[in-house]
C-alpha cells in the first residue's frame, strides 16, 4: 500500500479540515500543532461485511489516543492499514514524512528461523550500521588526525544524534530485561505466543518512534511489566495510537479517546468513565430524536396521503422535508446487547479442599505445602510474574494435572467452567451455530426459560445472519466471546477465568463484569487487568516464587497500596540505618582520632608560634608606618611581613585540624 506523506510546509490534506467529525476550528488548531497522521474517507469491506467507510480523523504530535470499538468492527484492520500492513478499499492515509512509525500487531509473527540476537541485528541494521560507522571514524580520527577523518567523524556523530543511537545498547538491555527476554541465543520459532508478543513490543519501543501504534500491548504481560510500560509511555514524548482493554492503563497513559461506532468517529477528552457518560448521553439524545421524528412522520404521512400537488414552492419544500423526516425516523437500529444469563448448577456444602499440596518441575517449585479450603461465594484473584505457576495451579484444582504429594478433594456437586488462556481450539471450517450445537441444542437460563443454541448466540451478539458464517471469519475478540459462551453453557458453579480480558472489547468486558458480580458460585480469576480484578475479587493468592503462595485479604489495589507502604517503610528504614551508620562511623573516627602526645605538644607550640608571628607582624607594621628606616631596611621588613602572613596561615590551618580533636 502507498502511504501518502506530507511535509511540514505543505498544506494539510484538503478534506481533513472539512469532513472530519470534529469542528473545523479544532482541526485547524490540530494542524497548527503539527499533525502526524491523518485519515481521509477511509473504507474497508469484506465480501460479506462492511467494516467501515468514510472514516476521517487526525492525530497531532504529543497526543496519546485510545481507540475504542466493539469486537469485529475492524480495529485491528484499521491499525494495519495505518501501519502500511494492509490496504484500504477507498480513502487515503497521510503520514508526516519526517517521523518514524513503530507498530505492534495484536498477534505478531516473525519470518525466518533467526535467533533473538540475529533478529535484533537484522531488525535494526540501520542503527547498528550507524554505531559501527561511528566506532570506525572515531578510531580513524585518533590515528590520522586529518581534515578528511574529522569530517567523517562529524558526519558519524550527526547520524548518532539523528538515530538516537548513543544509548541504544543500554536501552535494548533495559527493555528486553523488563519483558523477561534474557536468552538472546534462543530461536524465535521456539518462543511461545506470549514471548513473541513481548519481543515484538520490545522491538517497537527500542525503535524509539515518533508515532507508536499499539494493538493490545498489555496482552501476555504480567502486572509488573504493565506498570513499567504504563510509566514508560506516560512519561515519554511519543505520540500514541492504541487499542487496549485495560482501563487503568488507558486512563493513566491516554489523553484522548477515539470511539468508532456505527462507522463514525467520536472524540472524547477525558477518562473512560467520562467516555461512558458521554456515549450514554449521545445515545439518549439520538433515541429522543428518532422518537420525535417518528411522531412527526405520522402527521406528515397523513398530509402526503392526501396527494398534495407540488405546485407551490411551499408544497414542494414540505414534500422534500417529509422524505428527510422519514429517513431519520428509520435510522434507528435495534442494537442487540450482550446478555449473560445462564443457570448456575446447585452447589453443595463441600466445594474444594487442598491439603499440603506440593508440585514441582525439576528444581522449579510451584506449590510447597499449600493449603486452602474454598467457601461458597469465594472470589479469589491470582497474581504473580509470568512463569511462577499460575496456570499449573488452575490445572491442579481442575484435576487436569496431578500433584506430587498432598490432597485435592473436590465436592460432588462441583461443575467447573474453565476459561483457559490458550482459548478454544475451534475448527476453522465449521459454522458458528454448529460449533455451539456440539455443546448443547437447548440451554436452560437462570430464570428457568429455555433457549435454542441460535437464540443464545443472538444474546451473545452473534445475530442470525452471522451464525452461519465460518469460524475462520471471526475476529480475535469474537472468537474469545464464542469461547466464553461454550464455558458458560455448562452452567458452572465454580468458574475459573485465566486471562479472560485478552482481546475482548471494553463494552463486552463491562457486561462480563456485571454478570460476574451477580454470580453466586466460586470465582477464581487470573488476570493482568487490575481494574477487572478490583471490581470482582475479595482476596488474592500472590505467587511469590519458590513455591510460596501468599494469601491476601483485599483487592489488587489494596495489595498494591500495602506493597508500596512496605517498600516506603523499607526505604525509610534503610535511610535511617545509613544515618545511624554514618553517625557511628563519625563517632568511631573521632574516638580513633584522639591527639597523640606528640600532636598535643605540636598543638600547644602552634598556639605560641601563631601568637609570636602576630606580635612580630604588628611590630614590623609599626616600624614601617614610622618611616625612619632606609629603603633597603624597609624592603626587608615588607618581605618579612609577607613571609609571616604565609607562615601564620599555614600554622593556623594545622592548628584548626588538631583543634577538632583536642579536648
Amino acid at each position: 500500500m502507498r502511504i501518502n506523506s506530507f511535509r511540514p510546509e505543505s498544506p494539510a490534506p484538503p478534506t481533513l479540515l472539512w469532513d472530519a467529525p470534529v469542528e473545523k476550528v479544532e482541526l485547524c488548531r490540530l494542524y497548527q500543532r503539527m499533525i502526524y497522521l491523518s485519515i481521509e474517507k477511509l473504507g474497508k469491506q469484506f465480501p460479506d461485511k462492511i467494516l467501515f467507510e468514510n472514516l476521517t480523523f487526525g492525530i497531532s504530535k504529543g497526543e496519546k489516543v485510545a481507540l475504542i470499538a466493539n469486537n469485529g468492527t475492524g480495529k485491528s484492520t484499521l491499525m494495519k492499514i495505518i501501519a502500511g500492513k494492509d490496504t484500504p478499499d477507498s480513502g487515503e492515509v497521510y503520514l508526516r514524512d519526517t517521523i518514524k512509525v513503530g507498530y505492534l500487531e495484536q498477534d505478531p509473527s516473525f519470518k525466518g528461523d533467526f535467533t533473538i540476537d540475529e533478529l535484533l541485528n537484522s531488525a535494526h541494521t540501520e542503527v547498528m550500521a550507524v554505531i559501527r560507522q561511528y566506532d570506525k571514524t572515531l578510531a580513524d580520527q585518533s590515528e590520522l588526525h586529518n581534515e578528511q577523518t574529522q569530517k567523517a567523524f562529524e558526519l558519524a556523530t550527526s547520524n548518532m544524534d539523528k538515530f538516537d543511537a548513543w544509548d541504544y545498547e543500554r536501552r535494548m538491555k533495559q527493555i528486553l530485561d523488563k519483558f523477561n527476554i534474557l536468552d538472546l541465543n534462543q530461536k524465535i520459532s521456539s518462543l511461545s505466543g506470549g514471548q513473541k508478543k513481548r519481543l515484538a513490543l520490545g522491538l517497537a519501543l527500542l525503535d524509539n518512534p515518533d508515532l507508536l501504534i499499539l494493538d493490545e500491548p498489555t496482552n501476555h504481560l504480567d502486572i509488573d511489566m504493565i506498570e513499567w510500560l504504563e510509566k514508560y509511555l506516560s512519561q515519554s514524548q511519543v505520540t500514541l495510537l492504541m487499542v487496549t482493554h485495560d482501563r487503568y492503563f488507558l486512563d493513566r497513559v491516554c489523553n484522548l479517546i477515539l470511539e468508532l461506532n456505527d462507522g463514525k468517529f467520536y472524540r472524547h477528552k477525558g477518562n473512560y468513565d467520562y467516555f461512558l457518560e458521554k456515549r450514554a448521553e449521545r445515545e439518549e439524545v439520538f433515541k429522543t430524536e428518532i422518537e420525535k421524528a417518528g411522531k412527526q412522520m405520522k402527521r406528515e404521512l397523513q398530509w402526503m396521503r392526501r396527494q398534495p400537488k407540488a405546485r407551490t414552492t411551499k408544497s414542494k419544500s414540505r414534500i422534500d422535508n417529509f422524505y428527510e423526516i422519514e429517513k431519520k425516523a428509520g435510522s434507528g437500529k435495534k442494537v442487540e446487547e450482550l446478555r449473560l444469563e445462564v443457570k448456575m448448577s446447585r452447589i453443595g456444602g463441600k466445594i474444594l479442599e487442598l491439603k499440603k499440596v506440593h508440585k514441582s518441575y525439576g528444581d522449579i517449585k510451584i506449590m510447597d505445602g499449600f493449603e486452602h479450603t474454598f467457601k461458597k461465594g469465594e472470589r479469589i484473584g491470582i497474581i504473580g510474574k509470568n512463569g511462577v505457576g499460575k496456570t499449573t495451579f488452575l490445572n491442579i484444582i481442575t484435576q487436569k494435572e496431578q500433584v506430587d504429594s498432598g490432597k485435592v478433594n473436590v465436592g460432588e456437586t462441583i461443575v467447573y467452567g474453565y476459561y483457559s488462556q490458550e482459548g478454544l481450539k475451534l475448527k476453522e471450517d465449521k459454522r458458528i451455530l454448529d460449533t455451539l450445537k456440539d455443546y448443547a441444542e437447548m440451554i436452560e437460563m437462570g430464570d428457568g426459560t429455555k433457549l435454542t443454541a441460535s437464540q443464545l448466540l443472538t444474546q451473545f451478539q452473534f445475530p442470525p445472519e452471522m451464525q452461519y458464517k465460518f469460524v475462520s471469519k471471526l475476529s480475535g475478540g469474537e472468537r474469545r466471546r464464542l469461547y466464553l459462551l461454550t464455558v458458560l453453557i455448562k452452567n458452572p458453579n465454580f468458574l475459573i477465568l485465566d486471562e479472560p480480558t485478552n482481546d475482548l472489547d471494553l463494552l463486552t468486558l463491562n457486561k462480563l463484569e456485571d454478570f460476574l458480580e451477580n454470580f453466586g458460585g466460586c470465582l477464581v480469576i487470573v488476570s493482568h487487568d487490575r481494574y477487572f480484578m478490583d471490581q470482582l475479587v475479595d482476596s488474592l493468592f500472590v505467587f511469590e516464587g519458590e513455591g510460596k503462595i501468599r494469601e491476601f485479604l483485599g483487592t489488587y489495589s489494596d495489595y498494591r497500596d500495602e506493597l508500596e507502604e512496605r517498600e516506603r517503610s523499607e526505604r525509610e528504614q534503610k535511610t535511617e540505618a545509613k544515618k545511624i551508620d554514618a553517625r557511628r562511623e563519625q563517632e568511631q573516627t573521632q574516638e580513633k582520632k584522639k591527639l597523640t602526645y606528640k600532636e598535643r605538644l605540636e598543638y600547644a607550640q602552634l598556639e605560641k608560634d601563631i601568637a609570636a608571628l602576630e606580635k612580630e607582624k604588628k611590630e614590623l607594621e609599626a616600624t614601617l608606618h614610622e618611616g625612619n628606616s632606609d629603603y633597603e631596611a624597609l624592603q626587608k621588613m615588607s618581605l618579612r611581613i609577607g613571609e609571616i602572613i604565609q607562615l601564620s596561615e599555614a600554622k593556623t590551618l594545622r592548628w584548626m585540624e588538631l583543634a577538632e580533636f583536642a579536648e
